[in-house]
């Protein structure tokens, strides 16, 4: 059978006690906004707080339920997009179209994510209003990540030349490299993914029963479509790296 393996956050009060125990620094939300009384619960604990913005009219959603941040998630982006309804038609924006749109709208500070894997990159966002850049394909090959060698092995290959948005994994649209359940999934007269969750567990239950047997073909491996720009390298490293190559391009 399939589960939901994965709560609405808006569906898990435990999650928020825990939350209020533990005091995080930051609290990042995707898919959209959990009620107003657990937003003013999580401020009252000192807690800043960002949720993802895909669009102009997401962004405004932000802003006005008063969080502290927005982060600007552009069509270049890996892993899940987080669209606050798949119900409405994207737009979808590239990062630095949307950074552009949201610097002339919102006064809340924008963190951009999609595409960002070198410091030329991280420049190419501040200068176009961002106060931050968030990356996250740019560490997947860093050792203290979970990537499995097979992910590893395709990022280092010319796979990673070549991602899609896709609800085949998980019943939402989400960026990763292309492998055979991509290629079934997004084929003509293929049956349409269950809603998210229950895809994703079907996804991983088959990944897992495939694995087995050493293959490798239905894993979702999340990348953005700078994946291809990927370096092993240890995270203090990549970081030392990243500065270095943002530093030049501002000197």
């Amino acid at each position: 059978g399939l589960n939901e393996i994965y709560r609405s956050f808006n569906d898990d009060p435990e999650m928020l006690t825990l939350l209020l125990e533990l005091r995080p620094a930051v609290v990042s939300f995707h898919f959209g906004l959990p009620s107003p009384h657990w937003l003013t619960s999580l401020r009252d604990a000192g807690i800043v707080l960002l949720a993802t913005a895909t669009s102009p009219d997401e962004a405004r959603q932000i802003e006005e339920a008063g969080l502290d941040g927005i982060v600007v998630q552009g069509i270049e982006a890996g892993g899940h997009r987080g669209v606050f309804s798949t119900s409405v038609r994207d737009e979808r924006f590239t990062t630095l179209v949307l950074l552009r749109l949201l610097s002339m709208q919102c006064s809340l500070p924008l963190i951009a994510a999609g595409g960002i894997m070198d410091g030329q990159g991280i420049a190419s966002v501040l200068a176009a209003g961002a106060v931050a850049a968030q990356m996250g394909t740019a560490f997947i090959l860093c050792p203290e990540s979970a990537a499995n060698a097979s992910y590893r092995e395709n990022l280092l290959s010319a796979r990673a030349g070549e991602t899609r948005l896709t609800s085949v994994f998980s019943g939402r649209p989400a960026r990763g490299m292309v492998n055979r359940l991509v290629r079934y999934g997004e084929a003509e007269g293929s049956p349409v993914p269950a809603d998210y969750p229950l895809a994703y567990d079907a996804a991983k239950q088959l990944n897992a029963l495939a694995a087995t047997s050493g293959c490798h073909e239905f894993a979702a491996q999340w990348a953005g479509q700078g994946a291809a720009l990927s370096r092993a390298l240890p995270a203090a490293d990549l970081v030392d790296v990243l500065m270095t190559e943002l530093n030049h391009v501002q000197d």
